[in-house]
């Protein structure tokens, strides 16, 4: 099988364009992304769309009608926040088996405002009623409160993953918001569920991004190998059962289970990793995929904030993107923009935030419901 390397990647800035389409949008990024190889539509052999809201549209189908409509497959890929990883994966898989030589991936969404997931139907036996909400403030607060439980963890401490992000976010001139903000400003700030407050919660922005994946033969044919970078592993999971699926999904066992699968296909261990891309939809879930990653200990996440380990500079950055808590979280578009974070860093070309000698980059993402992607990138 074939070595499949990203080519050409981009992303707008995410925000708000209650004026524009998703179409439009999905294929603003995916011109940027072909720009970014050299390359057109017209050398694309299949389109891999993500978007989750309008999974129903034909996406995929409407954002060639905005760059060119030339005939080739469209998949279009809903999996909850995993939905842009997930097209991403399915474009590596194409490549990988050597169905195709160059694909188009594109993940794009437009958010409406309120708390995901407090319209969703339920069947069978709902867990409200024995949690209470199945919104994601609530949700991921009983993450962040159960870790506390057990090892102490404090509101301090996951508040401080906003202040790093936050600071991060400033160097990114694609994030939603580009503001520093101290520990006291995050911990006073409007209480949305105990213990996230607002500036503890990711954003619901529109956004979009692309990634143009190629064969290692098409990389030399078309003399992209320069730029190029390799997708060492691609790893998507569902939740797992354990005694916990009674009442919620486990985000912990998705995620570990993801992350052994893309450690094993890599041939690499955490310590390995120069830097990731982790889904904080919430500040306490950054702590909590620490810990899933193999980053450090069970326990010890509390602890690695506190170091400054995770901060651009530490041993192993995390989100210098400004992640979801400050780059904003467009569903269908998150996966492929961590894509695009990494890719900036191992090709070197990220700026003020650039992570030194970086070589290897984690991506995951994990959505309610529960689909978990993780990739690992290799500078090549």
């Amino acid at each position: 099988m074939t070595e499949v390397f990203v080519v050409g990647t981009d992303m707008i800035r995410f925000g708000r364009f209650p004026h524009r389409t998703v179409a439009n949008l999905g294929g603003e990024a995916a011109l940027l992304a072909l720009d970014d190889a050299g390359l057109t539509i017209k050398d694309m052999q299949a389109l891999y769309c993500g978007n989750n809201i309008l999974a129903n549209r034909m996406v995929g189908q409407q954002v060639l009608r905005e760059i060119g409509q030339t005939g080739i497959p469209v998949v279009n890929c809903a999996n909850a926040c995993a939905t842009g990883a997930t097209a991403f994966r399915e474009g590596w898989m194409a490549i990988k088996s050597g169905v195709y030589d160059l694909v188009l991936c594109v993940g794009v969404e437009q958010m409406g405002k309120g708390l995901l997931g407090s319209g969703e139907v339920e069947t069978g036996i709902s867990p409200e009623g024995i949690l209470g909400s199945m919104t994601t403030p609530s949700v991921f607060a009983h993450v962040g409160m159960e870790h506390s439980r057990r090892y102490g963890t404090t509101f301090e401490q996951f508040a401080k993953v906003s202040v790093k992000n936050h600071h991060h976010s400033s160097f990114n001139p694609k994030a939603m918001y580009q503001v520093e903000t101290p520990l006291e400003e995050v911990m006073n700030a409007e209480m949305i569920s105990y213990p996230n407050t607002k500036l503890m919660c990711s954003v619901n922005v529109d956004g979009s991004a692309a990634a143009v994946l190629a064969s290692e033969k098409m990389a030399k044919k078309l003399g992209l190998m320069s730029r190029a970078v390799r997708v060492r592993a691609s790893a998507l999971t569902s939740d797992p059962f354990t005694d916990r699926n009674l009442t919620t999904p486990d985000f912990n066992a998705v995620t570990r289970l993801a992350a052994g699968v893309a450690y094993e296909m890599a041939g690499l261990g955490p310590d390995d990793i120069d830097l990731v891309e982790l889904h904080d939809c919430f500040a306490t879930a950054e702590i909590v995929h620490y810990e899933n990653l193999g980053l450090c200990a069970d326990g010890e996440g509390g602890r690695m904030i506190d170091s400054g380990e995770t901060a651009l500079g530490g041993r192993i950055p995390v989100n210098v993107s400004g992640g979801l808590l400050s780059k904003g979280h467009p569903l269908g578009a998150t996966g492929i923009a961590n894509i695009y974070e990494l890719t900036t860093h191992l090709r070197g070309e990220a700026g003020q935030r650039q992570v030194e000698g970086a070589r290897i980059g984690m991506s995951h993402v994990v959505g309610l419901g529960t689909a978990c992607a993780v990739h690992v990138l290799e500078k090549a």
